[in-house]
């Protein structure tokens, strides 16, 4: 664990540079606005070690799997994101000497990320020779104009006169940390520069995998406000700047603003990018800084309004679920369906920065409560489009039906690992869990008909062929597979692959079923579902074999697992921690340890078809060996904790949650935020401690609260609902604000939330 920022409720602050652990803080300091993102990268020159690193969403490059042998169905291609041009660079210079913040003077330095408002800022003090002068730099990437940022950039001469020289700039020549052999991905097309203002375009560099180049281009305009001595502009190859020469008095601040539009020809015709850049600019600075940032501000107001969860009594608890609901809505707030959410988001670039399992199993129920129905919608909308890749995807493995990818841009597998490539087919699980949670949360049937019907029937026929009968134990089984749990590679029988399996194929059933009766007979013979199809998938489901230990009384992980030398986490010694980084695969894959919920995972999403009674058996006997090396790891167990009375429990796992970044909990937060995970924090204590259920389309909650608290709020969006739930520890209050009365659930008492009424309901203490 290691914390390098101070803990308040709304910020993240910075009150030394931390040159030693840069990379760390720049991922803190990270900033997005949905279209494009970035690290907190300097805009000066910094000489020490740092990531450069800002990314525009969708714009990817397929990089060639280097590997010594291959495997019919491999993916030809490891999609990766591709750090784009660098933007925000200003280099700055006091009498001719070039500002480095390694290796000055530095009299004070203050960061600070404003998360209420979406904006970053330094303060710092240098001296340079004898000479002070003080900086404030604000950035911000704005929520109101997504192409557009901004930066504000102040020098003042504390105790001398002298001629300051601003430099910003636009440089293509970038490369990406995780590139073979330092590779550029990039090539010019064009760049301009004049005084005050300039482009770059860039493109891709031809593939041979028959995949989109993409053409993005930044486009800058510069204000200064106070008397330019001399300026100069110059180009060179993926390269343009102006050199702008002010000589300041003693305590005369110099301003110098400066306005960046990023546009890509996903959204506008290649020859056109900078005109629309340029256009972007004109209307943005005609409103004026202040008027943009007064616009930016309130965006992200709306959003928190609609977003925010307060808890009262402890400041980290708080300022960590803050922090990970900002950098979610960095990375996606829905307005471009094409996007889904990047592990890493605009953070970096591990995982490749492209889709995974992750956005339905974890944060498809956030957005769905936290923002408008369309973006919840969106996401899919978005598996629903790349169905038929999907289809290619299986057919690369000789199989029927459609095997969504690990890791994907464009609905085509490109993961380059072939264990998860291969193995790790719990995935198509997750995609349909997907349909069930919107459709049963929205109650939007429509839907059904529309879009997830398609995507239930590719999934189930790729089960159907995936699986086979085992005519000793008259039973269906499916070997080769990698669980949740990574840390166990080509096992036998995964309770959770196999549960999950046979849960896609019961619910299409009934989702065929629901169309025959609802007049919807036509897309079923589009899909040529037939009889002796559906009877095949009945017997599946009928007959499909589960791990279990009668002994134990619990569900086994896999064929094998109980044959293990079982230990428990606290056995191990505090220098093997955590496994990924101290031993070898080899070692990793043969011991018992779990790096995330695996036969947890399914007890979670099919909550109500457990015994209070399996969940704790089963909890106590996983959680103890199970070392949260994955990021997705403590919110199931916080979930689970919490609905088992385990209070101590659900709060430490709310706390690794919440703050995994923020604390550096698995020592891997320098390589960038772990953004899907984020809304594990949210989902500890929406699903956790207020114990928020919607099966069965019957809302419900049975709230406790963490004695560390003195109370915890948090709104929803539910159908056409909002209303706020706040917990005390006196009562639970619901509060709506918009919709018509609400039958809901607490404490397995129904009640009626009133239009525009308040009801309190007295704290009962959990019961389990």
């Amino acid at each position: 664990m290691k914390r390098l920022f101070g803990v308040d409720e709304w910020k993240i602050i910075e009150n030394k540079l931390h040159k030693d652990e840069f990379r760390l803080a720049e991922s803190m300091t990270s900033l997005g606005n949905g279209h494009m993102g970035m690290r907190g990268n300097f805009e000066e020159t910094y000489s020490g070690d740092f990531h450069r690193g800002s990314y525009i969403g969708g714009v990817w490059f397929p990089d060639k799997t280097r590997v010594g042998w291959w495997k019919n169905g491999y993916p030809d291609y490891f999609g990766k994101v591709i750090n784009s041009v660098n933007y925000i660079g200003i280099r700055v210079l006091i009498d001719g000497k070039e500002l480095d913040l390694y290796s000055a003077d530095i009299k004070e330095y203050y960061r600070e990320l404003d998360m209420q408002h979406g904006v970053l800022t330094r303060k710092f003090t240098v001296n340079q020779e004898g000479k002070e002068t003080e900086f404030e730099v604000i950035r911000f990437l704005s929520v109101a104009e997504s192409e557009l940022g901004v930066i504000r950039y102040n020098a003042t001469p504390l105790n001398y006169e002298g001629v300051i020289t601003y430099i910003p700039y636009l440089d293509g020549d970038v490369r990406n940390e995780d590139s073979n052999y330092e590779e550029d991905f990039w090539l010019p097309v064009s760049q301009a520069v004049k005084e005050y203002e300039g482009s770059l375009v860039m493109r891709t560099k031809d593939n041979p995998f028959g995949t989109p180049t993409f053409q993005v281009a930044a486009t800058m305009n510069i204000e200064v406000q106070c008397p330019v001595a001399e300026i100069q502009a110059n180009s060179k190859n993926e390269y343009i700047e102006n050199i702008i020469t002010v000589k300041a008095k003693q305590n005369q601040t110099v301003t110098l603003t400066k306005y960046v539009a990023v546009t890509t020809d996903r959204d506008y015709d290649a020859q056109v990018l900078v005109e629309k850049g340029k256009e972007i600019l004109a209307r943005s600075i005609g409103k004026g800084y202040d008027t943009l940032l007064d616009e930016h501000k309130k965006g992200w107001l709306s959003r928190w309004e609609i977003a925010d969860v307060e808890i009262k009594g402890d400041q980290e608890a708080q300022q960590g679920i803050r922090f990970n609901l900002f950098q979610l809505f960095c990375t996606y707030y829905g307005e471009d369906a094409r996007l889904n959410i990047g592990p890493k988001g605009f953070t970096g670039e591990k995982y490749g920065g492209a889709t995974y399992w992750d956005t339905e199993a974890y944060a498809l129920p956030l957005y769905l409560s936290t923002a408008k129905p369309e973006v919840a919608r969106n996401l899919c909308v978005y598996r629903y489009n790349q169905l038929e890749e999907a289809y290619v995807n299986a057919s690369k493995q000789g199989l029927a039906g459609a095997l969504y990818p690990m890791v994907t841009f464009t609905g085509i597998e490109c993961h380059n690992e072939w264990e998860i490539t291969f193995e790790e087919i719990h995935r198509n699980g997750a995609i349909a869990y997907g349909v069930y949670n919107y459709v049963n949360y929205t109650g939007d049937k429509d839907y059904l008909h529309t879009y997830g019907i398609d995507v239930l029937t590719g999934i189930s026929r790729f089960w159907a062929d995936r699986v086979h009968f085992n005519k000793k134990k008259k039973l269906y089984m499916m070997h080769g597979v990698t669980g949740p749990n990574e840390y166990e590679n080509n096992i036998n029988n995964n309770w959770y692959t196999n549960l999950i399996s046979a849960w896609t194929l019961e619910y299409t059933l009934s989702v065929i079923e629901y169309l025959k009766e609802n007049g919807h007979q036509d897309r079923l013979a589009e899909l040529k579902i037939a009889e002796d199809e559906i009877a095949k998938w009945k017997d599946i489901v009928g007959n499909m074999y589960y791990p279990y230990d009668e002994e134990l009384a619990v569900f086994v992980q896999h064929d094998t697992f109980l044959d293990k030398d079982l230990r428990t986490v606290d056995t191990l010694a505090s220098e093997d921690k955590p496994l990924n980084q101290n031993w070898s695969w080899d070692k990793i894959l043969r011991s018992c340890f779990i790096k995330q919920a695996d036969v947890l995972q399914g007890i979670y999403f099919l909550n109500d078809r457990f015994t209070l009674e399996e969940k704790r058996r089963n909890f106590e006997f996983y959680e103890p060996m199970t070392v949260h090396e994955s990021s997705l790891s403590p919110c199931i167990h916080s979930i689970l904790a919490a609905e088992l009375g385990m209070e101590g429990k659900a709060y430490e796992m709310y706390n690794r949650t919440a703050r995994l970044d923020l604390d550096n909990y698995n020592n891997d937060t320098e390589d960038g935020l772990h953004i899907t995970s984020m809304t594990g924090s949210w989902l500890a204590i929406v699903q956790g401690f207020a114990g928020m259920r919607t099966f069965k389309e019957s809302l419900s909650f049975q709230p406790f609260i963490p004695s560390a608290w003195e109370s915890y709020s948090f709104n929803i969006v539910y159908r056409n609902h909002n209303f706020k739930v706040g917990v005390d520890k006196e009562g639970v209050t619901l509060t709506q604000t918009n919709g018509d009365d609400l039958q809901v659930k607490v404490y397995d008492e129904t009640i009626t939330l009133p239009a525009n009424g308040t009801v309190t309901i007295a704290l009962q203490q959990n019961k389990a």
